[in-house]
């Protein structure tokens, strides 16, 4: 009997086990390191471009710039053409967002459109751009990269266009939809073009002529 009691006080007294601290399971692990590397290379690629504007960054290069191993690259990307593509678009969306500031200071809808096509056409990410573009032409398994992309930034455009036509109660005169995807697609044509050869160059581009964002002010 005393053994007994002597036990139950033992048992009641013990310190209660700890709960083991959750931890992320190494899949987990995995994806969030793939997803660290895949950024690193698409923001290390988009640099070089921005900094080598038109000329050939190898794959050694970005990956030295990224930190990780060449063949990296491909395995997460599949090609370096696609990895062009993703920081490309990068570049492209990043100076959207510093267009929509400029945008945002214009007193009126006339000086929008002509400080937002001015600034559309200096954006040092066009020549990436086009060249994405062009990559995707000649090579179609990059179009699905290119046009995901291209959604991305019709919708963000569209979104910003929205705030701007009811916060100021300017109007378009088509729906904004259609006037995003016409001004981009007047944009990256332009630039395909003078980088084709065409003579001229996208100053000559009545790129201001694609919005149709007017105030109360404007007859019509």
């Amino acid at each position: 009997m005393e053994k007994k009691r002597t036990g139950a006080r033992s048992t009641s007294t013990s310190t209660p086990p700890s709960t083991p601290t959750p931890t992320r399971s190494t899949p987990t692990r995995s994806r969030d390191r793939g997803r660290a590397t895949r950024r690193r290379l698409i923001e290390a690629t988009a640099r070089l471009c921005k900094e080598r504007p038109g000329a050939e960054v190898s794959v050694a290069e970005i990956a030295n710039a990224a930190g990780v191993f060449p063949n990296q690259v491909t395995y997460h990307f599949g090609s370096k053409d696609s990895l062009l593509v993703h920081a490309a678009f990068l570049g492209l969306l990043h100076d959207a967002r510093r267009i929509e500031r400029i945008g945002r200071q214009a007193p009126d809808a006339a000086t929008f459109r002509r400080n937002i096509a001015r600034a559309v056409l200096a954006m040092p990410s066009l020549p990436s751009v086009a060249r994405a573009l062009a990559a995707a032409i000649s090579k179609p398994e990059l179009a699905p990269v290119v046009d995901r992309h291209l959604q991305l930034l019709f919708r963000q455009s569209e979104r910003f266009a929205g705030r701007i036509v009811d916060g100021r109660g300017w109007k378009a005169r088509r729906p904004l939809d259609v006037e995003t995807r016409t001004f981009w697609s007047t944009a990256l044509g332009a630039v395909l073009l003078v980088r084709a050869g065409a003579h001229g160059t996208v100053a000559d581009l009545d790129l201001a002529g694609a919005l149709t964002i007017h105030d109360e002010a404007e007859p019509g």
